[in-house]
């Protein structure tokens, strides 16, 4: 399942950050954040979590997410 959500992550340094946050929920099976975009949406793929699981780990790394 595709799930993409606004989000404050902002730069490279941003990414780097929620990177091992991302990385640890083996739920997710790949995710990629357009920096490029105002929105930095991030986009994941993953199966049997839901968005509010997906949004926690984020804020866990320090930023916030909202589903859209």
């Amino acid at each position: 399942m595709e799930y993409k959500f606004k989000t404050s992550i902002k730069c490279g340094g941003c990414v780097a950050a929620v990177t091992p946050f991302l990385n640890k929920e083996e739920r997710i099976e790949n995710w990629e954040v357009d920096t490029a975009n105002p929105d930095k949406i991030l986009t994941v793929n993953a199966e049997n979590i839901s968005a509010d699981e997906i949004m926690a780990t984020i804020n866990e790394a320090g930023y916030q997410a909202s589903e859209i």
